[in-house]
């Protein structure tokens, strides 16, 4: 599963500004179709001062699937980053979905 973590990492790593990828895209890329929770527990449990931008990784609906607070800070993060949601909470993925 180490391995899968560190592919997980790479992905992210690459998701460019001003776009987002979801947790299924990052499992499916990192070698895991079908782990995209294993995604989503990886990225929780970041250090607070991660460089990597989990925040750019949303679910396959386009939205965020945080709640409270922490939906707060992702949803500010992306908006800084140029990312539009609609009334109803979510990004246009046919827009703004990157695959490597």
């Amino acid at each position: 599963m180490h391995h899968f973590k560190l592919n997980v990492f790479a992905i992210v790593h690459q998701i460019p500004l001003g776009m987002v990828s979801t947790y299924g895209d990052i499992a499916k890329f990192s070698g895991y179709p079908g782990y995209a929770r294993q995604v989503g527990h990886i990225l929780s449990n970041l250090p607070e001062d991660t460089s990597l931008p989990w925040h750019r990784v949303i679910n396959s609906k386009g939205e965020i699937s945080l709640k409270g607070e922490s939906l707060q800070r992702q949803k500010s993060r992306l908006i800084e980053e140029g990312v539009e949601f609609n009334s109803a909470g979510k990004v246009k993925l046919r827009q703004l979905r990157w695959q490597p």
